[in-house]
């Protein structure tokens, strides 16, 4: 099935979702400044939205902190600042709303019998990959407590319904079948938390995201969350996934990988790294120059076509001019 995109005239809207667990690394502002040049080259507005519903991994005052850094780099949010933990009535509605479909169904598994039962996807080589749900639970609890929530993503099992074809503005045509690359997903977890995969597509869709710029590791989950968005009849937005920063041995750079806070004392040169990452060639010797220059080599490479600039109803000609300091 084609990916259906965002009413082509909807105004564009992006956003950069950080989870505060710890502040933002190198990585983080590389994924940061992308999705806000993007929305700067496409004269569209940039938001901010704290993933926070995780709570035991939150760290204590990391969210204040996190805006704290990106507007001292001059990346300032149009608009307040969301919390996932602050929606959890919109995520939900969403399950109710495919458990109404028959969509959504109870799951008794630990993880001790997902362990036992699970298989790692054929041919994965990352020892990270995730597993393969092999339906323990679809057909009933069997007299056993439920735990987590699970999609059931085809309605009969082997029709190919939940193969997702969509294409990456960077990355060129994508697809997956997510009955044989993931199988069932957790929709909720057994400790009461939502997925990831649900609340971000809740999250996009009641905000009003048209497209998400996110870092390449996430492009496993975009076939989950455009299947979501069809079972919902949500839009889907248009996606680009940027390069990662990796350590010395290919892994990509993150907190669990020893990634070290940013370091703020010099935020020119902090864009400047990131902006090497992206392979763009921005000049400036201000903050406000340089990220100027930056929406202009990013348009250069990665903006859409003129005619989908003029569908959404902006200039991007007029971005170099909208990059006011924050207040």
């Amino acid at each position: 099935m084609a990916d259906r995109a965002a009413a082509p005239r909807a105004p564009y809207v992006g956003r950069f979702a950080p989870s505060p667990t710890g502040l933002l690394h190198a990585g983080s502002l590389v994924a940061a400044l992308a999705s806000w040049l993007d929305a700067r080259a496409h004269g569209g507005r940039w938001l901010v939205r704290i993933e926070d519903l995780d709570a035991p991994r939150n760290v204590a005052g990391a969210a204040e902190a996190i805006v704290a850094q990106l507007e001292s780099v001059g990346l300032c949010a149009d608009g307040a600042v969301v919390r996932q933990s602050q929606r959890t009535a919109l995520y939900e509605a969403a399950l109710q709303a495919l458990a109404a479909k028959g969509r959504a169904y109870p799951c008794a598994c630990s993880r001790r019998d997902l362990a036992l039962a699970v298989a790692a996807p054929a041919g994965a080589s990352d020892a990270r990959a995730e597993a393969i749900y092999p339906g323990t639970c679809r057909g009933g609890l069997r007299g056993k407590t439920p735990r987590s929530v699970r999609l059931q993503v085809e309605r009969v099992a082997g029709t190919g319904e939940a193969r997702i074809d969509w294409r990456d503005r960077r990355l060129g045509a994508q697809h997956q079948d997510v009955a044989r690359a993931v199988g069932d997903f957790v929709l909720k977890r057994a400790d009461g938390i939502f997925a990831y995969q649900l609340a971000v597509v809740v999250d996009d869709a009641e905000q009003g995201v048209t497209d998400v710029v996110r870092g390449e590791d996430l492009v496993d989950s975009t076939a989950r969350q455009i299947l979501l968005q069809r079972l919902l009849g949500l839009a889907t937005p248009r996606y680009l996934h940027t390069p990662l920063i990796r350590t010395a041995d290919g892994v990509k750079l993150s907190k669990q990988t020893g990634a070290t806070p940013l370091a703020l004392d010099d935020p020119l040169a902090a864009l400047r790294q990131a902006g090497d990452v992206l392979g763009l060639a921005a000049r400036g010797t201000t903050l406000a120059e340089w990220l100027a220059s930056a929406i202009g080599c990013w348009r250069d490479r990665f903006s859409m076509s003129r005619g989908d600039v003029d569908r959404l109803g902006h200039d991007a000609r007029l971005a170099a001019a909208r990059t006011p300091p924050c207040p």
